[in-house]
């Protein structure tokens, strides 16, 4: 049950970030330094199961309106891919938790990634004030240079010339410092009135770009290699109690080396080093906007939930990727630094990462580690692409202190559960127009204790799909056939059962279609054929139909 000790409507605080693995943060067995979101989880919960839906916007459209990306007018990403629910922009068929909450006089913030709307540059009613957001500083593009963000946005105004012209900017400072201005502004302006706060981190996103003495503090720390790092972690999984014993680690990805044999390990070292000290920096940001709640007195009254918005990025930034694709056509990049330096594109391995002038990613290797005992990465719907971290806190509505939750959850959960915490109604129309129902099952009966109560759980990107009814999990990489998976013996997907119950996934199959249907998926064989049409919108898109 909820505690009652609140004397008002809790705040929620509701941080995402961006392209990260299941067990990179310490309290998820991983090596990197987060001592604030550890603390968060030992005074909290963690969640061993809760899913995300594989990709960046399609999980932000998501987790914002409980509801499955499809029905929102995201089914793949902001580039238009095609018809009705693939437009790329936040539809009016469905509300924002910032819209819901502000029938209860919330005042509502976010403070970093958007990634929801198709126009970049000209603000839509997909736009974050035209959302149900009273204030907003962030971006609306999904990626960028951390040093110089292209479609910064204060308001519905462009403000990249404040990075611009300003030296010490660094985009995950930026986010950390706002949201925190907004906790004490709140706090003198509106001190009888809850808030929610949307945190949306890009780090660790790609390009690999972090300061020097946050890179330094991961010297050595990754030279046992991925193979002997990922049985680390999965040994502290264990221990912790997160992974059953009884789960086998997935093999190394096959198009990636023994760590003995690699070639270029310097190199290699220096990427993942960047990529743990961009989240080692998001960690020292939450850190102050836990400073600012306990300032204003409001943290004991605050829903605190982190998450992930899909599992590790295993992309490669192409050696040689012209300035035109990425700034040009993608809006993801800058072709200058600040100081008018061009910037280099692509993974050089005489180039190391970090700098302002440089773009660059961790690969498939270091994702196979981030991923960790997972098969897969973000784009697909195996446990590697859609297991994220989740992280719980509420001192005055959860009673127990460091604990575990088993059960199963997924991202249109989060709106159900601050509906349930905050009393907001979910409208059945809003602003003239009808509301799809809410998908998602309220977390809070998990707040008092374990339980494993819920419906089946769906997912499609790009043609892969899954469906999880209680233990069993039908899951195809596309274009491959489904496999089935038992996830209470083998969560880590590697004992394919298919062939031992083809009656259970005929009939698994046959629910996900009906889902499918009913949530307006669109064959993926209809999606490549508009994409071919259209000559494509990605220079990575191609390397994903593989």
């Amino acid at each position: 049950m909820v505690s009652q000790a609140a004397t008002k409507s809790p705040n929620i605080l509701l941080i995402l970030n961006d392209d990260m693995g299941f067990s990179d943060i310490g309290c998820y067995g991983g090596e990197i330094e987060t001592p604030n979101l550890d603390r968060l989880a030992r005074n909290g919960l963690r969640y061993s199961q809760f899913y995300n839906t594989a990709r960046c916007s399609p999980s932000r459209a998501s987790l914002l309106t409980g509801l499955h990306p499809h029905q929102t007018g995201i089914g793949i990403l902001t580039y238009s891919n095609g018809p009705e629910g693939y437009a790329g922009n936040l539809n009016k068929r469905c509300v924002t938790i910032a819209e819901v909450l502000k029938q209860k006089d919330y005042k509502t913030y976010l403070s970093g990634k958007w990634h929801i709307a198709s126009n970049l540059t000209q603000p839509t009613d997909a736009w974050p004030l035209q959302r149900g957001f009273d204030y907003f500083y962030g971006t609306i593009i999904g990626a960028g240079s951390f040093y110089s963000p292209n479609t910064l946005t204060r308001g519905n105004d462009n403000i990249e010339h404040e990075a611009e012209s300003d030296p010490s900017f660094f985009y995950t400072d930026a986010i950390s410092d706002q949201a925190a201005a907004f906790i004490r502004d709140h706090k003198q302006a509106h001190p009888d009135k809850p808030f929610f706060q949307y945190v949306a981190y890009t780090a660790p996103h790609w390009p690999l770009h972090a300061h020097e003495e946050d890179i330094a503090k991961y010297k050595g720390k990754f030279d046992a290699g991925w193979d002997q790092l990922r049985e680390s972690r999965l040994a502290r999984l264990v221990q912790d109690g997160i992974i059953h014993p009884g789960w086998q680690l997935t093999d190394r990805d096959p198009t990636q080396p023994p760590w003995t044999e690699a070639e270029n390990r310097t190199w290699l070292l220096r990427c993942m080093e960047v990529y743990a000290a961009q989240i080692d920096r998001m960690d020292q940001g939450i850190g102050r906007i836990l400073a600012a709640l306990e300032e204003s007195g409001e943290i004991d009254n605050t829903l605190i939930i982190f998450l992930s918005d899909n599992g590790a990025c295993a992309e490669d930034i192409p050696d040689g990727v012209t300035a035109r694709e990425l700034v040009d056509e993608l809006m993801i990049a800058k072709a200058k630094t600040r100081d008018g330096r061009p910037v280099r594109f692509g993974n050089d391995t005489s180039l190391m990462p970090g700098p302002e002038d440089t773009y660059q990613s961790y690969g498939v290797a270091w994702a196979n580690l981030s991923n960790t005992p997972f098969r897969l990465y973000k784009h697909w719907v195996h446990e590697g692409g859609i297991a994220t971290p989740l992280i719980v806190h509420w001192p005055q509505g959860i009673a127990e202190r460091g604990g575990l939750r088993h059960n199963p959850g997924q991202l249109p959960d989060v709106m159900a559960t601050i509906l349930e915490v905050s009393g907001a109604p979910y409208p059945k129309t809003y602003d003239g127009n009808d509301i799809l129902p809410c998908e998602g099952e309220s977390l809070v009966p998990s707040f008092s204790s374990a339980y494993s109560a819920r419906g089946p759980l769906f997912w499609e990107h790009e043609g892969n799909a899954a469906i999880r009814i209680g233990k069993w999990k039908l899951v195809r990489k596309y274009p491959d056939p489904w496999e089935l998976f038992d996830m209470e013996a083998d969560r880590t997907e590697m004992h394919n059962l298919a062939g031992q119950y083809p009656e259970r996934v005929e009939d698994m199959a046959k629910q996900y279609a009906a889902w499918a249907q009913r949530c307006g998926v669109i064959p993926r064989e209809k999606i490549l054929e508009l994409m071919k049409a259209e000559g494509g919108n990605a220079f990575w898109e191609e390397e994903n139909q593989n």
